[in-house]
């Protein structure tokens, strides 16, 4: 755990880091050793503990957290969010926006350089898995991300995306911390509790271990892939794309003429660039085949915006 979160504070630009903490494993070894390296080189890990207000007595398990921060070397401060019940993605990512929200507020009010976040090798294999049911292609394989900064500058880091969910048990039980056990980690209404209750250990039964760390191994493979796309993308969108009326316009010729992976990624980023908006592998097609299989069909609807190859270009244009 500690080698894990090490490379952070060999990286540090301020001598504040913010830990998310929950009370459950995971979070509470990630602030146990945070706060440990921190030590080392005279930095301070403020542990923040979103109450989402959700089960009953949240808040007295929130202070519990908090008090076991403190007594790890840690400070701790306790945040109080509300949760849209109406969400259209539903309670989880409610809560999942009001918690990053809060992080980020406070890491800043903190004056923190990054924030970390306790999520395991397990928790890149669920991941990963989930992505391959929805069959949502490369992007949802990859997983989460080692390291993001946000527009603030502020860094999202995930150190423990090496280290085993078994682990940090361990750390929790060698540091003299109780973690609190979610019942929402096992209720099996959930996918990601069937994936880890159920699915994943068929998988280890039938195929043999290590499933866990092939599906992570995957998911940085996958990203490093995806990096190399994104600098592709970027470099052939300055010469392919210029702006038009109440939209943007597209070379149909250089769109043709690269590889369906690059063109239906150029396609999707330009429209999610432009107007805010995911396609789907179908819409993505159809737009595709603009270029590629055009015999008059045209314009295409799509959220936010319609597709349609107007002489050598696909024009982009809002939807009024």
């Amino acid at each position: 755990m500690r080698r894990a979160v090490r490379p952070v504070f060999a990286t540090l630009t301020e001598r504040r880091v913010a830990v998310a903490l929950s009370g459950g494993a995971d979070s509470l070894a990630l602030v146990a050793a945070a706060a440990f390296e921190a030590a080392k080189v005279d930095a301070v890990v403020v542990a923040v503990v979103v109450d989402h207000g959700l089960q009953e007595e949240s808040d007295a398990t929130a202070e519990r957290a908090a008090q076991q921060a403190r007594s790890l070397g840690a400070e701790a401060r306790v945040v109080r969010v509300h949760v849209d019940a109406s969400h259209p993605d539903g309670p989880e990512a409610a809560a999942r926006e009001a918690r990053y929200a809060a992080l980020g507020e406070v890491a800043r009010e903190e004056r923190a350089a990054a924030v970390l976040l306790g999520h395991t090798l397990d928790d890149q294999a669920e991941t990963v898995l989930l992505g391959l049911a929805r069959g949502a292609g490369a992007a949802s394989l990859q997983g989460m991300a080692a390291e993001r900064p946000d527009d603030d500058g502020l860094r999202w880091v995930r150190p423990l995306l090496a280290v085993r969910r078994a682990t940090t048990r361990s750390a929790c039980e060698a540091s003299g911390v109780s973690p609190w056990d979610d019942p929402h980690n096992r209720d099996l209404r959930f996918a990601r509790v069937r994936a880890r209750e159920t699915v994943l250990p068929v998988l280890e039964t039938e195929l043999g271990p290590g499933i866990a760390e092939a599906l992570a191994r995957t998911a940085e493979q996958l990203r490093e892939d995806a990096e190399a796309f994104e600098e592709m993308i970027h470099e052939t969108i300055e010469d392919i794309v210029e702006h038009a009326e109440a939209g943007i316009a597209v070379s149909v010729a250089a769109l043709a003429a690269n590889p369906a992976a690059l063109r239906n990624r150029i396609i999707r980023l330009v429209v999610d660039a432009e107007f805010g908006v995911s396609l789907s592998r179908v819409q993505t097609l159809e737009v595709a085949r603009l270029a590629t299989d055009w015999s008059g069909q045209g314009p295409i609807d799509l959220p936010r915006c319609t597709a349609q190859r107007v002489g050598g270009q696909i024009v982009l244009r809002a939807r009024t």
